[in-house]
């Protein structure tokens, strides 16, 4: 396999781990309105996600950074064309990262319930975005013949993406509430189960409707293949959970998320991001790579970096591994 498809699908594979595992941070940080009864549930949430929610943003960091490395020209077009919903995307992320931290900094009502409507919030938007993003990267969007992205913002709100981003917002509170009755205990879980029950279905007729509107417009035996494993596991994820069984529900709504971007970048393949203008134009895995040189001493790091990677931070998961309720949140400090 020549190096540029191998660094298309590392890429993808990096872009895959980052919303399975970002996918549940987002979820528990819009379910700190929708779940949370008080300061003290809101706590037992985010506590969920405290020890390892900066480790999975580095997923992006990382897909970002291949993405520049090894396809300049794809990097160049998305972030120049995505500017503005990438730059909101980037500002949540800040704000979110900065709330985790600030939110308990001072013992006020007021401060605390305004960090909370920004880890809300900041959620929220970037869950939505990103469906955004990567429908119109599918799609296709206006690319004209020096690999410049020559429409508006406008064009990226069109309805298919429109529908890529509630199917992201669905799968990721879907993923969220599994994952808060995967780690909690008492009350909470029980309500955790109960609206996984409710959101599972809503995000299974979103998340086939999306997928199917996909296939029908480029899709292959392959892709074909992907979208069923996806919307099998998402209906096997909401009977797990009806059954009790977090742990296989948490799974099989992983499964789902890799399986539903994973069609998505088979679809997209040989392309990295296809012109609606004139097919010509669109830029592809061979015309927007580095040089194979470039590639091959990225992949030599690659290789040495990534099992250390991911050596540390399955340990991280597992040190964390045990479930929270209210009884484990201490007083807070005034």
């Amino acid at each position: 396999m020549e190096l540029h498809n191998v660094w298309f699908v590392l890429i993808a594979v990096l872009w895959i781990g980052y919303f399975f595992l970002e996918g549940f941070d987002f979820g528990i940080g819009v379910l700190t309105k929708l779940l949370a009864r008080d300061r003290s549930e809101k706590r037992v949430l985010i506590n969920t996600i405290g020890p390892v929610w900066d480790g999975n943003e580095v997923w992006l960091l990382t897909a970002g950074g291949a993405t520049f490395a090894a396809f300049p020209d794809w990097y160049a077009t998305l972030f120049s064309g995505f500017y503005l919903p990438l730059l909101i995307i980037l500002v949540c992320l800040i704000v979110r990262g900065v709330a985790f931290e600030y939110r308990v900094k001072r013992p006020e009502e007021n401060w605390q319930r305004n960090w909370e409507h920004a880890i809300f919030w900041t959620s929220l938007i970037p869950a939505v975005l990103w469906g955004v993003a990567f429908g119109n990267i599918v799609r296709g969007v206006a690319i004209d013949a020096q690999k410049e992205y020559v429409g508006t913002f406008g064009d990226l709100l069109n309805p298919y993406a429109i529908l890529g981003g509630l199917v992201t917002l669905g799968l990721f509170t879907f993923h969220g509430a599994v994952f808060a009755a995967l780690k909690t205990v008492g009350d909470i879980r029980v309500r955790a189960r109960a609206l996984a029950l409710k959101t599972g279905p809503v995000a299974a007729v979103v998340v086939l409707g999306f997928l199917t509107w996909t296939q029908a417009d480029r899709g292959d035996v392959w892709s074909l293949a992907a979208m069923c494993v996806a919307v099998v596991a998402l209906v096997a994820a909401i009977g797990a959970i009806k059954l009790g069984r977090e742990g296989w529900s948490f799974a099989l709504s992983g499964v789902t998320i890799a399986a539903a971007f994973a069609m998505l970048f088979l679809t997209l393949f040989p392309n990295v991001m296809p012109s609606s203008l004139d097919p010509a134009w669109s830029l592809t895995v061979t015309n927007a790579s580095s040089s194979p040189y470039t590639l091959k001493i990225m992949t030599w790091l690659a290789a040495i970096a990534t099992p250390l990677v991911l050596l540390y931070q399955g340990w991280t998961y597992w040190v964390f591994r045990k479930r929270i309720g209210t009884q484990h949140i201490a007083d807070a400090a005034h």
